[in-house]
């Protein structure tokens, strides 16, 4: 069906209106089950924290995905759960074994020298794509304003495609306030230094994916989506949900909107 005054969406591979994908532990036949109805509209998958290292049949998963045209990665956690012990060596060769090209350098789990995060992501984006992760994944560290756009800007300065800004999958912390309501002060600055195409919010309830897309618009990047929203929330971006339904139709319009 091809309705009227819905946003044209880009097909993929995209560079707009991205969307990914947490997988938090997905069996080989949920996924099949998944790409069969809702494929075509995920770009990225994200394998969270450590998952990939507790679960069975993950490289059969990733060669799922990638044949459906989706980039896969690891949660940054692990990459810093590796960094930890000294065993980034032993993470490079879990990654290529599982022909993962994609990479999450994040430091929302412990304290890392911004400069040497950097340095990873220089590294690491001479040979994969890298998705860099900025904000803390606790409630009560606070990080300033400013801190946020200068990391984001020197992140991809150093080779980071997509800079995701953090909200964990509870959707209270990082670029959220603790009941979930977006941080909008902290959001508009990060715009006013940061292209929208170079940013990633991760937004895993309906209500953030709608704030998001009300404020930007039906190409905005969004993850951390859980596989069950996957096309609810398309039809958000489509307009063909109530809660955006005039946001995609033009002005005469207004006169049927419920009072």
């Amino acid at each position: 069906m091809k309705l009227p005054h819905l946003p044209g969406r880009q097909e993929k591979p995209r560079e707009k209106g991205l969307t990914m994908m947490m997988d938090k532990g997905l069996s080989l036949q949920q996924v099949q089950n998944l790409l069969e109805t809702g494929g075509h509209l995920i770009d990225f998958a994200k394998l969270g924290f450590g998952t990939s290292v507790v679960s069975r049949n993950v490289r059969e998963k990733v060669s799922l995905y990638r044949n459906a045209g989706i980039k896969v990665f690891l949660g940054g956690t692990l990459f810093e759960a590796c960094l930890i012990r000294d065993s980034l060596k032993m993470y490079e060769h879990f990654i290529d074994d599982l022909q993962v090209d994609c990479v999450e350098i994040s430091d929302g789990s412990m304290v890392m020298d911004h400069n040497e995060k950097c340095d990873f992501i220089r590294y690491f984006s001479k040979d994969r794509m890298v998705l860099s992760e900025v904000g803390a994944k606790e409630a009560d560290v606070i990080t300033d304003h400013h801190v946020w756009t200068h990391h984001m800007k020197a992140e991809i300065e150093a080779g980071s495609s997509l800079v995701i800004a953090e909200a964990r999958e509870s959707g209270n912390v990082g670029i959220y306030k603790n009941t979930g309501k977006a941080d909008d002060e902290l959001i508009h600055e990060i715009l006013e230094v940061i292209p929208a195409e170079k940013l990633l919010w991760e937004a895993p309830l309906k209500s953030q994916q709608v704030w998001f897309i009300k404020l930007l618009g039906s190409h905005v990047n969004l993850g951390n989506i859980a596989p069950d929203d996957i096309i609810p929330l398309e039809t958000l971006r489509l307009g063909l949900r109530g809660d955006t339904f005039f946001d995609v139709l033009p002005g005469e319009f207004e006169k049927f909107r419920l009072k």
